[in-house]
Parts: structure tokens; C-alpha cells; sequence
């Protein structure tokens, strides 16, 4: 959510702002709002003029009383009574007003920064670097639930019956590399200065209307049925959360926290789920990383976000490039974002692993998250990335690190993880 006073200010900036995100159909929400918001100053001021008018008129009641003016006073106690019904009725206004006002302020976009590229979605996003060489093995890659399953490490059909389509079992020593990376990413972020957390894992209503636009809610979160709780999509939602309704020292910032849990998503939209695979499903773990900051050093945090992604990924092997979101992908809130994607030797293309945003003071705003200043409180900037998110980066490694017998090489890195072992051989190997 912007700062209602560049709607008033600047209503023009606001619109062409929507214009570069192609949200033509929005632009009616900036006249809306700066009618609805005059309406709302004129009752406030109107409001205070009534309150001020039943002090200065309440002060004289005791004097008149002390002078023996009984008539008086009582004619004075009926011009203050006969203010509270219409100070009643601009205290409701107020607050339907304010209400209308702020539900319309969610709908506009943030202000997208300078350097994002325009462009109407994902195929005009920008390509920004490519780290490590992409290759392409002389022998055919499967499909990684070929993979998976020859090193018998999952079991689609047992999921199937418990669950549905979108949830899976690993096992043994897949399912040990997913714990290792997770692990191992865990311990990369703190070598980084990031502070471990684990988070809860259900959110309240007011969190998530926070953290995300009610579009994007709509279709990634599960709500508990007969609770004001939902599921959680990704740590980022309670890490920010935990910040609402504060007022931080600037001596604690910046805030910088890498967080490991869950998430669970409905996957909603045209890509839906895949009827044999685990690139898009229902339930996943990952580990994020989150910053709250002062404004001026959001910019420079979100390159260093960025940053720690592609190491991370490249210490694991894995040739990955990162990608600039145009104007029409970036999500209402975000100012600017980059994707990072791995490099699929199996497909011959990279796929997103990974999305780094910076969101101005949106969520801050929203949330009503606060730095104390000398001269007033300001609102803080949010940030956030993906550290690693699984399956997909067990994709990815596995592509990346698979042999011609099927064995797939352990990277260095996450050797100390797994026990000491460099293979995980498949299962045929093992009879």
C-alpha cells in the first residue's frame, strides 16, 4: 500500500504507474480514492470543530453554575447535548470512510522502481547474468521421477491415497539429501550474519491481508475451516508478520533473518499440478531469507539477497541465472524483483528456483511497522528471497549431478550432511 498523500499530490504519477504494470482497469481507484479521502478530511475536520465547540461551551456550564445561573447553564448543557448526535454521525462516517478509503488504497500497485523493465509478464522479463557453464551431458537425462524412483527415494502412490495428487513420500537417502540441503542452506544464511528462526506455521487474517495482495491469497492460501488461521505459503509471511504494530530502534537495524519451515499452497491457475512430478505441489519446505531496513538501504540489501542465492546454489553445483521481473510480473507490492532460475540439463532451459523482492514500505504500511526517528516515525522497508525451496532444488541437483549408471555425485558442500557419503547409488546397485 502507497502513502495516501502521493494519490493527492501526484495522482498522475500513480496512474502512469499503473499504466506500466498494464493495469489500465485500476485507474479509476486513484479518483475514487481522492474523492472518498476528501470526504473523509472534511468529516474529520468538521468532527474536531464539534469536539472543540462542546469543550470551550462544557467549560462555561460550571462557572454559570457558580454564578446561580441555573437557566443558563441548562440551556448551555442542551447546546452541548445537541452536538452528540451529529458527532455521532461523523464518527460512523469516519469510520466507513476510512474503511472504503483503505480497502481502494490496497488495490493500487506500489511504485515500481526506475530500472524495472516494462513489459506485460514472464515472457519480457529480462536476463541479468548467467553464473557457472550450462551443459548438456552426452547421455539422456530422465525425467526426475525417473531419477528419483530408480534411487528409490519417493512414493508418489502412497501420498495419492492419503493426500491426493501434489504431495509425496521421500525416502531413505533422497529423502536425506532434502533434509542435508535444507540443512545446509540453514547454515550458509547464519554464516552470512542471518539470524535461524523457525516460525509458526498458521498466520491470522489480518498477517496475510499484510504481506500479500487478496488476489494472490485467493490462490496460494489454505484457510483452517471455522478459524481466523490460514496456512502459511512461505516463512516470509510470518517472519514480516512478526514485526506488526512496532516501533523499532534504529540501533536493532537492519533485521536480518533467514527462516526454515513448510509451506503450503493450492497451486491454483493454468500451470496447476502435475499428475507425475514434483516441481509444482501442494506442500514443500524452504528456507528464506528476510530483511526489514531503513529505506535508503533496501536497494543495496536486495542486491546482497541476490547474491547469497547464486552462491549458494553455485557452491552446490548448479548453474543458475537471474532474471530482472518486468513491470507486468511483479506482483502489486513489489517495487522490484529477481528471479533466479537453475539450469535443467534434461529440458535444455533454466526454471525459477528462487524470487528475491524488495518491497518499498508496502507491507510495512500495511502492517503498521515503524523505525522511531528523531523527527517522527517512519515506516521500514521488507525484504525477501528464497534461500533454496525443495523439491526444486532437489531437481536441479539431481539433474546437475547425475551419472550415466544413474548414481547421482553428492556435492562437496553437502557431504559433511550426508554422512560423509560422495553417492547416492541407485537401487538396482544396491541388490
Amino acid at each position: 500500500m502507497i502513502d495516501i498523500k502521493l494519490v493527492r499530490n501526484d495522482p498522475d504519477l500513480v496512474k502512469e504507474n499503473m499504466r506500466k504494470k498494464f493495469q489500465e482497469d485500476k485507474l479509476h481507484l486513484v479518483d475514487e480514492v481522492i474523492e472518498l479521502d476528501a470526504q473523509l478530511r472534511a468529516a474529520i475536520a468538521e468532527a474536531g470543530d464539534l469536539r472543540n465547540s462542546r469543550n470551550t461551551i462544557s467549560k462555561k456550564i460550571g462557572g454559570l453554575m457558580a454564578q446561580g445561573k441555573k437557566e443558563e447553564a441548562e440551556q448551555t448543557k442542551a447546546e452541548v447535548a445537541a452536538i452528540g448526535p451529529r458527532l455521532a454521525e461523523l464518527e460512523e462516517q469516519e469510520q466507513s470512510l476510512s474503511g472504503q478509503v483503505r480497502e481502494l488504497m490496497m488495490g493500487i500497485p506500489n511504485i515500481i522502481d526506475p530500472s524495472v523493465p516494462i513489459g506485460r509478464g514472464d515472457s519480457e522479463n529480462v536476463e541479468v547474468a548467467r553464473y557457472g557453464e550450462a551443459t548438456q551431458p552426452e547421455f539422456e537425462i530422465p525425467y526426475h521421477i525417473d531419477i528419483i524412483e530408480d534411487l528409490a527415494g519417493i512414493d508418489l502412490e502412497g501420498a495419492r491415497k492419503i493426500s491426493g495428487h501434489g504431495f509425496y513420500f521421500l525416502m531413505g537417502d533422497v529423502a536425506r539429501l532434502h533434509s542435508a540441503v535444507l540443512a545446509y542452506a540453514r547454515d550458509f544464511m547464519i554464516n552470512k550474519g542471518f539470524t535461524y528462526c523457525v516460525p509458526p506455521f498458521m498466520i491470522r487474517g489480518h498477517v496475510v491481508s499484510g504481506v500479500m495482495s487478496f488476489a494472490e491469497m485467493q490462490g496460494m492460501m489454505y484457510k483452517i475451516e471455522d478459524e481466523d488461521l490460514y496456512l502459511i505459503g512461505t516463512s516470509e509471511h510470518s517472519m514480516i508478520g512478526k514485526f506488526i504494530d512496532t516501533i523499532i530502534k534504529p540501533d536493532t537495524l537492519p533485521q536480518a533473518l533467514t527462516s526454515y519451515s513448510p509451506c503450503f499452497r493450492k497451486e491454483v491457475g493454468a500451470h496447476g499440478i502435475e499428475e507425475r512430478g514434483v516441481y509444482r505441489v501442494h506442500q514443500f519446505e524452504k528456507q528464506e531469507m528476510v530483511v526489514v531496513c531503513q529505506p535508503e538501504d533496501s536497494p543495496s540489501w536486495f542486491d546482497k539477497l541476490v547474491k547469497y542465492t547464486v552462491e549458494c546454489f553455485r557452491s552446490l553445483d548448479i548453474p543458475v541465472r537471474s532474471l530482472e521481473c518486468c513491470s507486468g510480473d511483479l506482483a502489486d507490492l513489489k517495487v522490484k524483483s529477481i528471479d533466479v532460475e537453475a539450469w535443467s540439463p534434461r529440458q535444455q532451459k533454466y526454471f525459477e528456483v528462487g524470487s528475491c523482492s524488495n518491497l518499498g514500505d508496502a507491507q510495512a504500511r500495511r502492517l503498521g511497522i515503524r523505525i522511531k526517528g528523531e523527527k517522527g516515525n517512519y515506516f521500514a522497508h521488507t525484504l525477501n528471497n528464497t534461500v533454496v525451496a525443495t523439491p526444486r532444488m532437489l531437481i536441479a541437483m539431481l539433474e546437475n549431478n547425475l551419472n550415466p549408471n544413474g548414481s547421482v555425485r553428492i556435492p562437496e558442500a553437502l557431504r559433511p550432511y550426508m554422512g560423509g557419503a560422495e553417492v547416492i547409488e541407485p537401487s538396482r546397485m544396491n541388490k
